[in-house]
């Protein structure tokens, strides 16, 4: 895919002025509310105007000074924060909206094969209003996807979910958009949304792209601004219960986590950079239970504080200390170093089949 775009649009005090080509797949778009974000997805739809420049998709311009192509007719699929669901068809309805006005030597996307992949077929002869807000939201990506896009965008899909619901999601939407080889577009102001969703991510402020890189470097860039710092996403699996804690699978090594989180056999846990206290020498007594002997990989910065990119042996992980500590400590690649963090410290995001294929 290749995304130009070059547009000014107004809106009484605020403009969005962006200049930027985009040749990547999944693209994520991430900045606070009000910096333009949503208004750049519905210009690039089609559903705006802007005051001048141009959009340019794959070659075609969608806009110029002489050209300005109704939404109908750019092929690009948009899902938004509700799943916006006609109310007067049933599921099966719905999903066939947008394939119908597709013409038909531009359907690639086979129906049943859709319908499998969300786990949709159970629900088809029903009407909307008797579904659930994850499987509305399945409908809503099923009915921009059997649209045959060239170019999805997705505007805040997820943030109405809770967590549970909003990384089942996340996986039909990767596997559904892979499956299909469907570009798109994804639009959050979550960094975990972000690196879940995207390879790059168009950093928007003020209405202009500042900054385009990867959604890690992003995510490290960030960690000493964030009140909840860096955050590891790690899936785990194989709970078992021991001495009033939860023993659970990390791609063959164990975690322990409070009992709180016995009834999530297997499952999506965060753990923030801010909760993993390192040090020099293994420690004589720590009440800490999870203990790992670490090498360091590399440092990074970030505002005052130094990322520690860790190898645990079983997956890595990123600490975050200050200049002080990484002195004392003589914290540098190839180091060793001992990570401790509490068994509380976890946080669930997703109790689900899918959490291995999720994590990072």
């Amino acid at each position: 895919m290749e995304l130009q775009v070059a547009l000014k649009k107004s809106f009484g005090t605020f403009t969005l002025d962006v200049d930027v080509t985009i040749t990547q797949d999944r693209i994520g778009v991430f900045g606070p509310s009000g910096s333009g974000k949503s208004t750049l997805v519905s210009l690039i739809a089609g559903l705006e105007q802007p005051d001048s420049g141009s959009i340019r998709l794959n070659g075609e311009a969608l806009f110029d000074s002489h050209r300005n192509l109704p939404p109908d007719k750019r092929r690009i699929g948009i899902i938004f924060q509700h799943p916006h669901l006609f109310p007067h068809l049933s599921v099966t309805g719905n999903l066939l909206y947008g394939y119908h006005r597709c013409a038909p030597g531009q359907r690639r996307v086979d129906f049943d094969s859709l319908v499998d992949m969300l786990q949709l077929r159970h629900l088809l002869d029903r009407g909307v209003n008797n579904l659930s807000g994850g499987e509305k939201q399945r409908v809503a990506i099923g009915r921009a996807v059997l649209s045959n896009p060239r170019l999805l965008l997705m505007d805040e899909p997820l943030s109405a979910l809770d967590d549970n619901l909003k990384f089942q999601i996340i996986s039909y939407l990767k596997a559904t958009c892979a499956r299909f080889n469907i570009p798109f577009m994804f639009i959050s102001h979550s960094l975990i949304e972000m690196r879940m969703m995207t390879d790059t991510a168009a950093v928007i402020s003020q209405g202009r792209i500042s900054e385009i890189c990867s959604a890690e470097t992003l995510a490290r860039q960030r960690m000493a601004y964030s009140p909840v710092g860096y955050i590891n996403i790690l899936g785990l699996s194989g709970m078992t219960e021991r001495s009033g804690l939860c023993a659970f699978n990390w791609n063959g090594g164990e975690l322990l986590l409070s009992l709180s989180n016995r009834d999530t056999p297997r499952g999506l846990f965060e753990l923030s950079s801010k909760d993993i206290i390192l040090f020099k020498n293994h420690p004589e007594a720590i009440s800490a239970r999870n203990l790992l002997k670490c090498t360091v990989v590399s440092l990074f910065e970030s505002g005052t504080k130094l990322g520690v990119e860790l190898d645990c042996g079983h997956g890595k992980l990123i600490s975050e200390i200050v200049p002080d500590a990484a002195r004392e400590l003589d914290v540098a690649a190839s180091k060793t170093v001992f990570a401790a963090f509490k068994a509380s410290a976890f946080r669930r995001l997703a109790s689900t089949e899918t959490a291995q294929e999720t994590s990072q």
